[in-house]
């Protein structure tokens, strides 16, 4: 399946906010699992029944729920309704195809954006759908798969590290944001010195593979700019944003976390003119060599044109040759060759040729 543009074939003609579920089924069973706390007390559970998370909702501590899969309409849609999601909404979150971004709504902002994973085997970026709900009491968020991403937020839940005991449901889906965004520069930089590794080899031998390696971390860099660009947007648009359901003290971190997206976009665009400027260098020393190997096949022709005319010359067939039938007329004539090659190759070296 394309990574930049899902397939949404089943979507056509389908009545706007219709649940469709678009792109690859990741698991065979969407799972969903629930973590409440405070500054005292701790509840983490795998919710076989969703409807035992709902006790939760109108608590005073913060509920954060997961969902990993999201194929499973029937749970998307009861979900949605529980928490008064727009259709509209809930149908962006079964859309994998869904461009980062941010939406405001009277109770509860929507985010939807992309996390990434590096398969240092294949040299691809794996990226999948990251949603999130941030209500006044609740935090859901929308996985295509269970991943280890968000398992630092929750160490620090379990072992009371830092603040995010101590404050809102909004820090959280800050952590959360954080992480993703934490991941985009660890992947960056893990990409960033295989990049700087290729210089060398250009300079040393401009092979095939070179010119492979250059054309895939193009492409891989590429794609990070379509999934980090328009993240760093609605994260700027979320540092600005005046809502109550983002307090006061959040907003250092969010204005933080925008400088953070922005510099993942410059790094990415500084490493995407490397790999412009390495292609050219690639392409110049390509271009080199080929000089250099039609200068030797010139100057090898030159010094054979005239061999070849003497003994094209000595090669007719007429009998009244002078020198056919002298005694040393044959040494004379390899002695011509010699000569004759000898001051061609000092002539080319006089000219800086050789």
């Amino acid at each position: 399946m394309s990574r930049f543009l899902k397939k949404r074939d089943a979507t056509r003609g389908q009545v706007p906010g219709e649940l469709i579920f678009v792109g690859e089924q990741k698991v065979s069973e969407a799972t969903v699992r629930l973590i409440d706390y405070d500054a005292e007390n701790l509840s983490e559970e795998a919710l076989t029944d969703i409807r035992d998370g709902l006790k939760y909702k109108d608590t005073d501590s913060v509920t954060w729920i997961n969902v990993n899969g999201l194929h499973d309409l029937e749970l998307i849609r009861w979900l949605g309704d529980a928490f008064g999601l727009h259709p509209l909404v809930t149908a962006d979150i079964v859309n994998t195809g869904q461009r980062p971004t941010m939406e405001e709504h009277d109770d509860y902002i929507f985010f939807a954006l992309k996390m990434m994973q590096y398969d240092e085997a294949e040299g691809r970026i794996h990226a999948e759908q990251l949603s999130m709900i941030l209500g006044e009491r609740f935090l859901l968020t929308f996985q295509e798969r269970p991943g280890d991403v968000f398992e630092p937020v929750r160490e620090r839940i379990r072992k009371r590290k830092g603040r995010i005991r101590k404050v809102g449901i909004d820090y959280l889906a800050y952590a959360l944001l954080d992480t993703v965004v934490d991941n985009y520069i660890f992947i960056i930089e893990r990409l960033g010195e295989q990049i700087e590794e290729i210089e060398e080899a250009i300079l040393e031998s401009p092979s095939r593979d070179v010119l492979s390696r250059i054309n895939n971390y193009k492409r891989e860099m590429n794609y990070l700019r379509k999934s980090i660009r328009p993240a760093r947007e609605f994260m700027l648009q979320l540092s600005r944003l005046d809502s109550e359901l983002i307090h006061e003290e959040t907003g250092p971190f969010l204005k933080d976390l925008e400088d953070l997206a922005g510099q993942a976009v410059d790094t990415v665009d500084t490493y995407r003119e490397m790999l412009s400027d390495y292609l050219g260098i690639y392409n110049t020393g390509v271009g080199n060599r080929m000089n250099e190997i039609m200068k030797v096949l010139t100057i090898f022709s030159a010094i054979f044109i005239p061999l070849t005319f003497i003994a094209g010359i000595y090669g007719t067939n007429f009998d009244n040759v002078p020198e056919l039938h002298f005694e040393y007329s044959y040494f004379l004539m390899w002695g011509a060759f010699l000569v004759i090659t000898l001051a061609m190759l000092r002539f080319f070296r006089s000219k800086d040729w050789l």
